[in-house]
């Protein structure tokens, strides 16, 4: 198709031949018949390396498969040379070409007797899918934006961030998903791209991997969120904070007799079937919480040399450590203090001086 694509550009340019170009090195000045090529096929004259750079970046950009650049102003016999260093600059650092852009073939020729370049592109990926390539400043706004694509259950994210940092972006979706259960049923498997190598911009592409449909995690989505919107009205409004989380807590372990048990899908196999472990109970019960304006954060650690997740309160100016499966076990909701924790082991920096907001 890009060869096609190409003749006709030639054609239309006043070009010869069908070889030797497909490496982007070769230069035909041969006249032929001139036509004008279509309006939506030319582009502004480059009179040197900088605006023939720069042109050819916008293209790539926007995704433009063919056009025709002027060179009469140009420098004869820099016009070859400028080009394939301009194709091999861009290929290799920025961000759109090192993620989208397969090649570039040119060819030399004229077009109503002045010297003209006829361009094709081929990509990777549709003009439609880098067209909905959304730019960010720097990781936070990231942070932000793949927060949406995770709501929406997306197949993939796509950022173009205008400073880059090495984070594992990896944890940010996970971190995301633990802190909203209500939103994300299911903690997806991420591949992480980054385009290029180098540089202060990059292209991000996230890819995530469901076991469930999309259309089931909506499903999951929107039951999850009903028991959500009762969890904030059972709790009453001119209560003791202490009062709201032991609210919040028989709403929640009053509603099954659970069984333990580990899922894919925590917050919807908790809330829905009655199945969880001690992680699905602290991280949705943190979500509830913090839905109901109170602070809690989960702390993973563990009980008893186990494996285990808890909870952390803060309750009236203090810090207090919750395990919602003990207090069932003991008949009832508890605040514990530090010094009620000797079978817990977790990382004491970070609890209780760190608040979770």
């Amino acid at each position: 198709m890009k060869c096609v694509i190409l003749l006709i550009l030639m054609l239309a340019l006043g070009l010869s031949g069908c070889t030797g170009w497909l490496d982007g090195s070769y230069a035909s000045t041969i006249p032929h018949q001139e036509q004008t090529p279509p309006a939506e096929n030319q582009i502004a004259e480059v009179r040197n390396y900088s605006e023939l750079h720069k042109a050819l970046g916008n293209m790539i950009e926007k995704g433009v498969e063919s056009a025709v650049l002027s060179v009469a102003g140009y420098e004869n016999a820099r016009v070859k040379s400028d080009l394939n260093e301009a194709v091999a600059e861009l290929r290799k650092n920025n961000p759109i070409a090192a993620y989208a852009v397969e090649k570039i073939e040119y060819e030399l020729g004229t077009n109503a007797g002045q010297p003209a370049v006829a361009l094709a592109i081929t990509y990777s990926h549709d003009r439609g899918e880098l067209l909905k390539i959304k730019h960010v400043a720097n990781v936070d706004e990231a942070q932000k934006a793949i927060a949406g694509y995770l709501d929406n259950c997306a197949a993939a994210t796509v950022l173009y961030l205008d400073n880059y940092e090495a984070v594992d972006f990896v944890q940010i979706v996970e971190d995301y998903a633990l802190r909203y259960p209500q939103r994300v049923m299911e903690i997806p498997t991420v591949t992480v791209n980054v385009y290029p190598e180098t540089g202060t911009a990059r292209v991000v592409e996230l890819k995530y991997s469901y076991q469930n449909s999309r259309e089931a995690l909506r499903n999951m989505k929107d039951q999850v969120s009903t028991v959500f919107e009762s969890a904030v009205l059972y709790v009453s409004g001119d209560a003791a904070e202490r009062e709201k989380f032991s609210q919040l807590y028989s709403f929640l372990m009053e509603r099954y007799d659970y069984q333990n048990g580990t899922s894919i899908t925590p917050a919807y196999s908790l809330l829905r079937h009655g199945v969880g472990d001690a992680k699905a109970f602290a991280v949705v019960y943190a979500a509830m919480c913090r839905e109901a304006g109170l602070d809690c954060g989960i702390i993973t650690g563990t009980r008893e040399g186990k494996p285990w997740v808890w909870n952390v309160v803060y309750d009236g100016g203090n810090y207090y450590f919750v395990d919602l499966l003990r207090c069932s076990a003991g008949g009832g909701f508890r605040e514990r203090t530090e010094k009620e924790m000797g079978d817990y082991v977790w990382d004491y920096s970070a609890y209780p001086s760190r608040r979770e907001n």
